[in-house]
């Protein structure tokens, strides 16, 4: 199956916002006290953890952003709801805790946010390199590790998953191969082609080409197809269309993603999946990120559960 090629021309739609159907637009608090904003500093709130993955063979660390009153006595029984948040191609775990202000965005939300390792894994099971498992890792290793470490959720209606780029490929994948392990899953400017680019579409693009060819195989190798999400979404019978996680994605309007995300909403309005999409003028990078982070964590905190 192929879909909309990477490198397309893109039209400058600004301002463009597409829903289906609508979401709950109850306004959240804006404000913490200020007692909340001292305990919120994050060299208190942001910890790593060394994490050795037996399935990868290898230290995939990852790191935890608490809610501020996480220590608190009176919190001793609450168990929280975990936010986790993919990085994107060449990045690393620390990317969203040193790139953005996600702690200081996180500390009005009760909930625990995690950022993992996923190197240049596409959050995939390798089609060429046996002991690069990254989607099998996120499901059988971090997530229970997590669970075991901090007050979490430890269920569908507790948990949620979002990235960028390479990251928002992942979470909507995670999304529809594991439907009942997340309630929200949410992608920021998302490589959501990335199993059905072929080698002609990343001409000239080589660090991209070589990932791709590592994780997925040929260009119509088995793993592709069970990774493709255009192929994976639209294939979905109505029963298992009501048994997905709410989905918002966006893309900013000068990014050369646009078009594989405008691609991949269309198949999302045909199988009349639930969804938030959004068009925002940006590009590919950081000040985007940091910015739409923002409502990620805003939709997330409607979603979700705590216990």
């Amino acid at each position: 199956m192929r879909h909309t090629r990477l490198l397309l021309p893109i039209g400058l739609l600004l301002g463009v916002i597409v829903v289906y159907p609508q979401g709950n637009s109850a306004a959240l608090p804006n404000v913490v006290a200020a007692q909340s904003r001292r305990e919120a500093q994050p060299s208190k709130r942001v910890q790593t953890i060394e994490f050795e993955s037996k399935l990868a063979a290898k230290l995939l660390p990852y790191n935890v952003v608490l809610p501020v009153d996480y220590h608190q006595p009176s919190a001793k029984a609450k168990r929280y709801p975990v936010l986790y948040l993919l990085h994107g191609l060449t990045g690393h775990y620390d990317n969203w805790t040193t790139k953005t202000k996600l702690a200081d965005y996180a500390a009005q939300y009760s909930m625990i946010i995690v950022t993992p390792e996923g190197n240049n894994g596409w959050y995939t099971d390798s089609a060429t390199a046996p002991a690069d498992k990254y989607e099998t890792y996120i499901v059988e290793e971090l997530i229970p590790d997590v669970e075991r470490r901090y007050r979490a959720n430890a269920t569908r209606a507790g948990r949620a998953i979002a990235g960028l780029s390479m990251g928002g490929y992942g979470a909507l994948k995670f999304g529809v191969k594991h439907p009942e392990k997340f309630a929200f899953v949410a992608s920021l400017s998302g490589a959501l082609g990335a199993a059905s680019w072929t080698q002609s579409d990343l001409r000239g693009l080589d660090a991209i080409r070589q990932s791709l060819l590592l994780i997925f195989g040929d260009d119509d190798s088995a793993t592709r197809r069970a990774n493709d999400l255009h192929k994976l979404y639209g294939e979905l019978t109505p029963e298992r269309v009501a048994a997905l996680p709410y989905v918002y994605l966006d893309c900013g309007t000068e990014d050369r993603l646009l078009a594989t995300n405008r691609s991949f909403v269309d198949v999302l309005v045909a199988r009349k999946i639930p969804h938030e999409y959004r068009q925002l003028p940006g590009i590919h990078n950081w000040q985007y990120w940091d910015a739409q982070v923002q409502d990620v964590l805003r939709i997330a905190a409607q979603k979700l559960r705590s216990m």
